[in-house]
């Protein structure tokens, strides 16, 4: 925790100035496969500004990235190429499942979909709804944020 000494200075721990500045740079890489990636694209418009999180941009390489978020029903034939952009992304990296589709498999309970992307990559944060508003969306990066600070995920 931060305190305020005498003659307005700040003192703080290196590891929580890290935890905050790791919550102040997250990159995303979009992986929109369904319908809930329309919703996670209006998440970064100026209506809902993601960018005051300093997430303005989602980027196109894994390698800039640092957090997934996986949006949409994720097909057996793409859950390698799912696995393979994570594996690519620096570490520390987090995911975020975003809609019933990518969490549970939704209402396609059959043999062409991976029923939760958790059987893929290891999930920080999980967004219900079909499909959640960009409302869900941020309140999930939110949480994320907030679980980094507390140090309950490690990273």
């Amino acid at each position: 925790m931060a305190t305020t000494a005498p003659g307005n200075l700040l003192m703080t721990t290196v590891d929580m100035a890290a935890r905050w500045a790791k919550t102040r740079s997250m990159f995303p890489a979009a992986f929109g496969l369904a319908c809930c990636a329309i919703e996670m694209m209006a998440t970064g418009t100026a209506h809902y500004d993601l960018s005051r999180f300093g997430m303005e941009v989602f980027r196109a390489s894994p390698r800039q990235a640092d957090l997934m978020v996986v949006a949409g029903r994720v097909s057996q034939k793409m859950a390698p190429v799912l696995r393979q952009v994570y594996d690519q992304m620096p570490d520390p990296k987090w995911v975020i499942s975003m809609g019933a589709c990518a969490s549970t498999g939704g209402m396609f309970n059959n043999y062409a979909l991976v029923q939760g992307v958790d059987q893929v990559v290891p999930v920080d944060i999980y967004v219900p709804g079909c499909p959640p508003g960009p409302q869900s969306l941020m309140h999930g990066i939110l949480t994320l944020h907030d679980k980094i600070m507390k140090g309950e995920i490690a990273s």
